[in-house]
């Protein structure tokens, strides 16, 4: 099939295609039998190209594609980028997708509703993605440059700039879908000491260990950011109470197991956290100010361990 528009030519699944859990199949820029309309094609490419925003590119190409395909849950991720998204509730009828464009691998798609889809219906599916995936490959270019850009150059881990915009958009997509959000705000005990007695290489090295342990404990989903010196912010979308103190709890247990060389000593560290979920109607300042005060309560308890906010 070829199309008006350059950027939606020739799209085509290899022969895998499999629903709910079996084989995934994999986009890869051929021709795709039975074409619907260029037109709608050539439109939803035009409408996904509008923006550079990932959620915003995957959330309208859920919407625009449910005319021709009903669904209740979209989910992508992209491990590689650290990238999560999605929306709705997960069904027990899926169809998955492995997306790649000139051998570069786009992520993975998942559709899902509580009925099967027909035949007919996963190859609309599979033209529609034909419209996705220059949009999303700018998509991931753009997000690279704005993660590079917004990195602790020490840890690796978000910095400041990152927090502050990653905060108000959670905050504003948690307030709007009515969804929970959680945040962790931990830092190293005693790490003034640490430094003074082992110099600040050490207490360099200290900080590595612990992001490198933090992101190996969080999930895919969960955001990571140095807000300054030894502490450390997790942003934790669509996330209870619950689950916000018990994956601190796990952060600190794995800290706290750590046993770091650093300069030709071997240093063990621990932790402390605090934690909190958002209120109704709650900005930024008030929801970072209650975690933070959680953090302390911990400090106040004797260090190493968790304090919910009030």
């Amino acid at each position: 099939m070829t199309m008006a528009n350059p950027q939606l030519t020739n799209v085509r699944p290899l022969p895998f295609r499999t629903v709910a859990g079996g084989l995934l199949p994999l986009f890869d820029g051929q021709s795709l039998h039975d074409p619907m309309d260029d037109s709608h094609l050539l439109h939803l490419s035009n409408q996904l190209q509008a923006s550079l925003d990932l959620d915003e590119i995957l959330s309208q190409f859920s919407d625009e594609i449910k005319p021709y395909v009903a669904h209740n849950y979209l989910g992508y991720t992209h491990e590689h980028k650290s990238c999560a998204f999605s929306t709705g509730k997960n069904g027990r009828h899926r169809l998955s997708y492995q997306l790649s464009l000139q051998d570069e691998r786009l992520g993975k798609l998942v559709l899902s509703r509580g009925s099967k889809f027909s035949k007919k219906e996963t190859q609309e599916v599979e033209q529609l993605i034909g419209a996705l995936l220059y949009p999303l490959r700018n998509a991931l270019l753009y997000h690279e440059a704005i993660r590079a850009a917004q990195k602790d150059a020490l840890t690796g881990a978000g910095n400041r700039a990152a927090l502050n915009e990653a905060l108000g958009r959670e905050i504003e997509v948690a307030q709007r879908h009515g969804r929970s959000l959680g945040m962790i705000i931990f830092d190293i005990d005693h790490f003034k000491k640490i430094n003074d007695t082992y110099g600040h290489s050490t207490g360099d090295c200290l900080l590595k260990a612990l992001t490198h342990t933090a992101e190996d404990t969080i999930r895919l989903s969960d955001q990571l950011f140095r807000y300054g010196g030894e502490e450390f912010i997790v942003l934790l979308p669509e996330t209870k109470l619950k689950g916000v103190k018990n994956l601190a709890e796990r952060i600190r247990r794995n800290v706290e197991a750590l046993d770091c060389a650093c300069e030709g000593n071997h240093i063990r560290m621990t932790a402390s956290f605090g934690v909190a979920t958002l209120n109704p109607d709650e900005g930024e300042e008030s929801f970072f100010i209650r975690a933070d005060k959680a953090l302390y309560k911990a400090k106040h308890a004797g260090r190493n361990c968790t304090r919910v906010a009030d």
